[in-house]
């Protein structure tokens, strides 16, 4: 992701995680993500970055499954297309439309405290305990969701 770029700042003020979008493409350089110290900066910015396509997990080879699972499986939080500076580009919204921003600002980049219901839009790898077969995170499902 070398032309990656903040998107926005994740807001905890509802107590639910919210993207404050930025009014222009701030590059995600190695000193503005050290801005988000101690903390991880997927915790603090969402990024976005030209698609991968191929490279990507998400994508069958048509189409991004993310955005597929993000337009299905959650609610919309806005009524309104949020401020964007990157929806003329966004694959997002040129494949899913205007549902895609509607749940954008839910979306975050790490999945450190995420609820199951966003893990399986992220498709996080499961597994299952051994007790009472209860969903558990992999210990690698604590990376970031690719976008």
């Amino acid at each position: 992701m070398d032309d990656a770029q903040i998107l926005g700042v994740i807001s905890h003020d509802s107590g639910t995680p919210r993207l404050s979008y930025l009014d222009e493409a701030l590059p995600a350089s190695p000193e503005t993500l050290e801005l988000a110290a101690p903390l991880d900066p997927s915790q603090v910015f969402r990024l976005s970055a030209r698609c991968e396509e191929r490279k990507c997990t998400h994508f069958d080879g048509q189409r991004c499954q993310l955005a597929v699972r993000i337009t299905k499986m959650l609610p919309a939080v806005v009524d309104q297309l949020p401020p964007c500076n990157i929806r003329r580009d966004c694959r997002w919204f040129r494949q899913e439309g205007r549902a895609a921003c509607l749940r954008c600002p839910q979306i975050v980049t790490g999945i450190h405290e995420a609820d199951e219901n966003l893990q399986q839009v992220a498709g996080v790898p499961r597994m299952a305990h051994a007790r009472g077969g209860q969903a558990a995170i992999a210990p690698a499902a604590h990376s970031e969701i690719p976008l």
